[in-house]
């Protein structure tokens, strides 16, 4: 059982999103704007949260995420949208949200995709993995850089763990949804922005990559200079 916060103005759809999240066996709390989520983020320590992009008041659920990613870290959130403009989704993507779903949407596929979140957030006892100044524990879940640690969300965290397990092989954008987000089907903006993110924080010159390389017309590669990535012994 995991506790999930929702997220929603609507009335009517935060009763549905509680009614089948709470079928499938999780606790439920809800809220109905940016002030009341981020307090009960706090109070209850959520293990995930569903958050509707457009809420009342003077916090959207952009800047909920934005700072749902500065108190809470690896907190997973999957946005709801109510707009099917991919301007909307990768905006959601960009300020730290692990996936989204566009309204009007299934229950049950938003269901799904909660559960397979919360599957991928689970301790694990893969070994650590270790190339180019990078660490990853994946039990602790927990990268560092050069000895820093990586604010990495969920998602970042995952598909860094990836790209580190098959260095020097080229994967497609289809490939890493599947194996990274654990779905056959979906934008594969998703992908590029995810891409861009993780650049962003482990990337010495982000316009200029030098460790997730872009494999034109096929997905991304990961190399790193003079070494052999892959599992090492000992912590992350």
């Amino acid at each position: 059982m995991h506790h999930i916060l929702v997220v929603d103005d609507d009335p009517t759809v935060a009763e549905v999103v509680t009614g089948y999240l709470t079928r499938a066996g999780h606790t439920v709390t809800g809220a109905g704007d940016g002030e009341t989520a981020l307090s009960e983020a706090d109070r209850h320590r959520p293990d995930l949260v569903v958050l509707d992009l457009m809420l009342p008041g003077g916090l959207d659920g952009l800047e909920v995420c934005r700072r749902l990613r500065r108190t809470h870290g690896h907190l997973p959130v999957i946005m709801l949208t109510a707009r099917g403009d991919e301007e909307d989704r990768i905006l959601g993507l960009e300020v730290g949200a692990d996936d989204y779903v566009t309204k009007p949407f299934s229950p049950r596929e938003l269901v799904l995709r909660v559960e397979s979140v919360l599957r991928r957030s689970a301790p694990t006892s893969a070994p650590p993995l270790r190339a180019a100044g990078l660490a990853l524990d994946p039990t602790a879940r927990r990268a560092t850089r050069n000895g820093t640690d990586l604010a990495l969300t969920l998602r970042e965290f995952d598909l860094l763990a990836f790209l580190l397990r098959h260095p020097g092989r080229a994967c497609t954008r289809e490939e890493l949804m599947r194996e990274v987000w654990g779905w056959d089907f979906g934008d594969m903006s998703t992908v590029t922005v995810h891409v861009r993110r993780l650049r962003a924080k482990i990337e010495d010159d982000p316009a200029n990559p030098a460790l997730i390389r872009t494999v034109w017309g096929v997905g991304y590669r990961f190399e790193a200079p003079g070494e052999t990535p892959g599992e090492a012994a000992g912590d992350a």
